[in-house]
Order: C-alpha cells, then sequence, then structure tokens
C-alpha cells in the first residue's frame, strides 16, 4: 500500500481542500516543484472526500510524489493515500499506526511547547509548528512565531514542517534563519496563475537552500 518516501529532502508540502479542477490544479503545482501534497478537507461528506483523494492519489503517483489525507486513517487506507495527517484533537498517532501500520506517513501539528514535547515520545514521521503567523485557515489561532518553529526543528530528529503565510517572498528570509520544509495553503490554492507561482516559490527556496552549502 504505502511507498517509502524521505521527508528530509522534501521542502514544498501543499494542503489543498476539494477543487473541481483538481486535474488541471494540482499536476501544474506538481510539475512547478510541490514535493507533498494533502487534501485538507474538512466541511464536506466522506463519500466526496474520497472521490476527490482517489483523483489526487493517481496524480500523486504519477509525479513520485506522497499523497496524505487529513484527519483520518480510515480514510486515508481507503484510498490508498501514503499516510495521514493528525492535529491535537484527532485520533492519536498511535491509533493511525495502528490502523496503517509502521511504514505509512503519519505527521502531527502542533502549536505550543508543551504539544510538541509530548510529540517527540510519539512515533510521528514529522511534526508542523505553526501557524507562525495567523492565518485564516487556523481560525482562532494566534501565531507562534518564528521563534517556535526554530525551537521545534533545534530538537527534532525528525522533519518539522512550518505553517502559516509561506510565500515566494518570505521563505527565503525564513530558511536563511534556519528553517527548511514549509507548508502552504492559500499562496498556491487561491492562486489565479497557481504553476507560476508554484515555480517561483519552488526557485525561492531551492536558491536560498543553495546559498546555505558551503563549498568544500
Amino acid at each position: 500500500m504505502f511507498s517509502v518516501f524521505d521527508l528530509t529532502s522534501r521542502n514544498l508540502y501543499l494542503c489543498v481542500p476539494h477543487r473541481d479542477d483538481m486535474v488541471d490544479f494540482l499536476p501544474d503545482v506538481l510539475r512547478a516543484g510541490v514535493d507533498v501534497v494533502q487534501l485538507r478537507e474538512k466541511e464536506l461528506p466522506d463519500e466526496v472526500r474520497v472521490e476527490t483523494a482517489k483523483i489526487m492519489v493517481a496524480i500523486c503517483r504519477d509525479f513520485g510524489v506522497p499523497f496524505i489525507m487529513n484527519d483520518s486513517p480510515h480514510l486515508a487506507e481507503a484510498v490508498g493515500a501514503d499516510g495521514v495527517h493528525v492535529g491535537q484533537d484527532d485520533v492519536s498517532v498511535e491509533t493511525c499506526r495502528q490502523i496503517l501500520g509502521p511504514d505509512a506517513i503519519v505527521g502531527l501539528s502542533t502549536h505550543s511547547s508543551s504539544e510538541f514535547d509530548r510529540a517527540l515520545s510519539e512515533r510521528a514521521t514529522y511534526m508542523s509548528a505553526g501557524p507562525i503567523v495567523a492565518t485564516p485557515t487556523k481560525v482562532g489561532r494566534p501565531g507562534t512565531g518564528v521563534s517556535y518553529a526554530l525551537e521545534c526543528q533545534a530538537r527534532s530528529d525528525r522533519p518539522v514542517f512550518v505553517t502559516g503565510g509561506v510565500t515566494s517572498e518570505n521563505v527565503g528570509e525564513l530558511i536563511r534563519r534556519g528553517l527548511r520544509h514549509f507548508v502552504v495553503v492559500r499562496f498556491l490554492t487561491q492562486s489565479t496563475h497557481p504553476y507560476s507561482d508554484a515555480q517561483a516559490l519552488r526557485a525561492a527556496i531551492d536558491d536560498a537552500l543553495s546559498m546555505t552549502v558551503k563549498p568544500t
């Protein structure tokens, strides 16, 4: 069921809700450099989420990119996803492991140092940290600031994906400050030119990362 993906080498993680144009939108952003995809859909019925996810799984397979389902390990299993992402109020990481097994990707959201403390003892493949700035996709949740994400990354032996307000304009500075893995939502899902915006974001990430590698 699961492909083995090394997320340490993946930097651009897209969370996208159901879209009627998914068969066009998703290949465009994958072609431009998105290298992890999550269906983040909390409002629609399970049957619609499953139908959308199956379309996305097939596209992601063609591009060799991991596909992750939001919230539900049961739906992740049903659609053949590579894993699931859960929040603090969702089912536990351990439950996800029991349903999906040891090779599945399991991501866990964190928003505070105490939550990250607990996450370090769990069998998550990666954690997310943030949102570093307040965002409409996390209604009512204040921004954690960049310092929280940096703290999490420094303490973790697993990838930490930063959430909240990442764009092609600010990602270079975030990388210069030490961050490496980024989640985007609105920058691409609300874009009128998703291919070119994804391409610009990918280029900004790659350019900044190349400056952090010292020549031998």
